[in-house]
């Protein structure tokens, strides 16, 4: 006898509480292997590709492509253990059930719930599954999303029979949080159905053909002819002014949503300062230039200047290690990080992530450069891990890519400072007491009160600006 396992949307780590339904990677009635991903979800952080546990024929989905699911709710329910009889329709030639009964064997899952992580059996080829025609509800034309109360004990049959409904009377049997929010955006009054699933349960199915019931009616209502016509005379025929245009409301979920969440959480929370400085870049820009000329053309990669100031950072966050820090308020302390953990704002089609280079007080300027391209190429895509967005001690923002010259940075909360770039151009410049084009910068430093005060600031962002203007100044510190 087949059993029927409940498949919950995993912890995903990081603190993260809910996940969007991007892409489903299966169809109810394909047969699956151990470890297979499933489902594509957004969380607040990244996407990720969700492996299922167990290995067997798909009976149910949860949720559409669009919605979102907390943590621990159903995703999907997987028969395992099933055989010809139970799965396969007459006349069948019994290959799928072979083939399905071949990968599940045991029944047992890996428990694993990250791409990368446990067996690693190859992905089974999608195969469609024919049910019996008298063990599975009939399907209306959209396919029916059970509500699913708890996992299913493991000698649970695969399907329920048709037409098994309780009527039992009670309140409202809805489990499921998108049948009940699919009868409120068509002002369906749940009391007034009758469930179709187990003890009376209301399912999709049922306020499905609700909503279509209500739509036939309204047709009729609409094709009757009205009692006492009332035709306007031309002369008179007034046009009537067009209704004003609904407002947009656009969801603040997923990336937008975690960004919004983390800017309000730094504004309320973090009493923050801002002070800036143009510098000379120059020197920079030319010491760049012969880095990369002496590499020759298969030296390897060139380096950037987003690189060059990410290693000037370093270089200043170890001199002036107040803004590598956090604020305990509970405990009411500073706390200084031992290393130095350096996120660089990335914008994406998915919208700002902050992915962050890990040690970076410990690698050179080619090092980080590397590891920016790296975490970039992943941002674009889409892979980045929760791993890699979370953990930074110190953010470089360089906005300049975008055109424009200055910014106030907004500190990445919980960390205490945040370095903004802008656009590097020639522009009027006083060069040893003469008026000279040079190649300029601005540099805006914002940094938590509590941990420093102005001089400390000041001190920091002097450093990095000296070192932009004469990066010699460096070689102390390499």
């Amino acid at each position: 006898m087949a059993q029927v396992l409940e498949f919950k949307l995993p912890d995903l780590g990081e603190g993260l509480t809910e996940a969007e339904i991007v892409r489903w990677l299966v169809e109810v009635g394909d047969v699956v292997a151990i470890d297979q991903p499933v489902v594509e979800v957004e969380t607040a952080k990244a996407m990720v590709e969700v492996p299922c546990p167990y290995g067997g024929v798909v009976t149910a989905r949860f949720g559409e492509e669009g919605s979102e699911l907390p943590v621990g709710a159903p995703l999907l329910t997987v028969a395992v253990g099933a055989t010809d009889a139970s799965i396969a329709s007459p006349g069948d030639d019994g290959a799928a059930a072979e083939e399905f009964s071949g990968e599940s064997g045991s029944g047992s899952g890996s428990g694993n719930v990250l791409v990368g992580y446990g067996t690693g059996a190859p992905a089974a080829r999608r195969r469609r599954i024919r049910p019996e025609r008298n063990t599975v509800p009939a399907a209306p034309a959209v396919p029916a999303v059970p509500a699913v109360v708890s996992a299913p004990s493991r000698s649970a049959p695969v399907a329920v029979a048709v037409g098994e409904v309780n009527g039992r009377q009670g309140p409202v049997a809805v489990v499921s949080p998108l049948v009940r929010r699919l009868a409120r955006q068509h002002e369906i009054d749940l009391r007034g159905l009758t469930g179709s699933g187990p003890d009376g349960l209301i399912l999709r199915a049922d306020v499905d053909s609700a909503i279509r019931r209500g739509a036939d009616q309204a047709t009729e209502t609409a094709a009757r002819p009205a009692v006492e016509p009332v035709v306007a005379e031309a002369s008179t025929a007034v046009a009537s002014p067009a209704a004003p245009a609904a407002a947009e409301r656009i969801p603040l979920r997923g990336v937008r949503g975690a960004v919004a969440d983390k800017l309000s959480r730094s504004r309320s929370e973090i009493p923050d300062a801002t002070c800036w400085v143009d510098a000379d870049a120059t020197e920079l820009m030319a010491a760049r230039a012969a880095m990369n000329a002496a590499s020759g053309p298969s030296g390897g990669p060139k380096v950037s200047v987003l690189a060059l100031l990410a290693r000037i950072c370093t270089a200043a966050l170890n001199r002036f290690p107040e803004l590598n820090s956090t604020v305990d308020t509970a405990a009411r302390e500073i706390v200084r990080l031992p290393g130095v953990h350096l996120g660089f704002a990335a914008q994406t089609e998915r919208g700002l992530v902050v992915p962050v280079v890990r040690d970076a007080h410990t690698r050179n300027a080619e090092s980080i450069g590397a590891e920016i391209a790296r975490l970039t190429e992943l941002a674009r895509t889409g892979k980045l891990s929760p791993a890699q967005l979370t953990g930074g001690t110190f953010t470089l923002n360089n906005y300049g890519v975008f055109g424009v010259d200055g910014s106030t940075p907004i500190i990445n909360h919980p960390e205490a400072a945040m370095l903004g770039v802008g656009r590097i151009m020639p522009k009027p410049w006083v060069h040893h007491g003469e008026l000279a084009v040079r190649q300029v910068v601005q540099l805006s430093l914002t940094f938590d009160h509590r941990v420093c005060d102005g001089g400390t600031a000041g001190g920091f962002l002097r450093y990095v600006a000296d070192c932009v203007e004469q990066p010699a100044v460096l070689l102390r510190t390499l």
